[in-house]
């Protein structure tokens, strides 16, 4: 993974819901997650279809060749949402404090999320004993494993299953390209407005609502902002910030996201945000 230069349908019930929201609420001075969003009125999509339009090219409809990092964050964005719902949290610390990377991922509950890519992940993440780490879940669920008894744990066509999610909901549109020997089905970007809304998100947490504190951001800001970091796309939702942003906004992520996770996961104020720096953790050792 290379780093910035110097030079952005869980169908849950009412009950489930509220809970959430409520829990959110309680937090230090953080809104939900709808609040973070505006009036609740945009389209909602998941962690894991946010990295990959980021990473896709508009017109070309598919992601870098050279881009060897976004698949492990998508499968790091696959955790964090089930955190963000509810589902999984790190195993509790003892006297001897661990670090993030030595922590196992449990399960909270096991509730369908209505997202078949999340459910497929939570079934693996339940039956499996003993209990494996965010960094292992991560190899585990793209495939990179030497040991074939795990190689089940592989989640496939995990882009392709996206993006069509996304042209679902009216984000991608599907195309097909040439590439000499072979046909290739692509998926170029249909909503423009969407794509600009989630960049201006990213560069508005480095900019505008900047806090000088990640522990102030919301929850999926910081997850989506640890997650480009790790797919190697976040240099690129900076590129068209005029040069002084770029430089501001690099510095601080650079600040935030080439740091100890260990030391922030120390102040974290919910489960979820222990999950988030120990997918920093896993990213930054990679």
């Amino acid at each position: 993974m290379t780093t910035l230069t110097k030079r952005s349908r869980r169908v849950d019930t009412p009950t489930e819901r509220r809970s959430q929201d409520e829990e959110e609420e309680k937090q230090k001075g953080r809104g939900t997650d709808e609040e973070e969003d505006g009036d609740g009125k945009e389209l909602r999509l998941t962690l894991m279809e946010e990295i990959l339009l980021l990473g896709l090219k508009d017109k070309e409809g598919y992601t870098s060749f050279w881009n060897d990092c976004i698949s492990s964050a998508l499968r790091g964005a696959m955790l964090v949402e089930l955190a963000l719902r509810g589902r999984i949290h790190l195993q509790p610390q003892s006297m001897r404090r661990k670090p993030l990377l030595e922590r196992k991922v449990m399960v909270k509950s096991d509730a369908p999320t209505g997202d078949t890519l999340l459910d497929e992940a939570l079934k693996h993440i339940k039956n499996t004993q003993p209990a494996e780490t965010v960094s292992s879940w991560i190899d585990l669920l793209t495939g990179e494993t030497w040991n074939p008894m795990k190689m089940h744990f592989q989640l496939p066509q995990v882009r392709e299953r996206l993006a069509k999610s996304l042209v679902e909901k009216g984000v991608l549109t599907t195309d097909k390209q040439n590439f000499f020997l072979f046909d290739m089905t692509t998926h170029p970007l249909a909503n423009e407005k969407e794509k600009e809304r989630l960049l201006q998100k990213l560069q508005a947490s480095l900019l505008d609502r900047w806090t000088n504190d990640p522990h102030r951001l919301p929850r999926r800001t910081l997850a989506l902002l640890v997650l480009a970091h790790g797919g190697d796309v976040l240099e690129k939702a900076l590129a068209a910030l005029p040069d002084a942003q770029y430089v501001t906004a690099g510095q601080r992520a650079r600040d935030m996201l080439e740091t100890n996770a260990n030391q922030h996961s120390g102040k974290a104020t919910n489960p979820t945000e222990e999950i988030i720096w120990a997918v920093l953790a896993a990213v930054n050792r990679g």
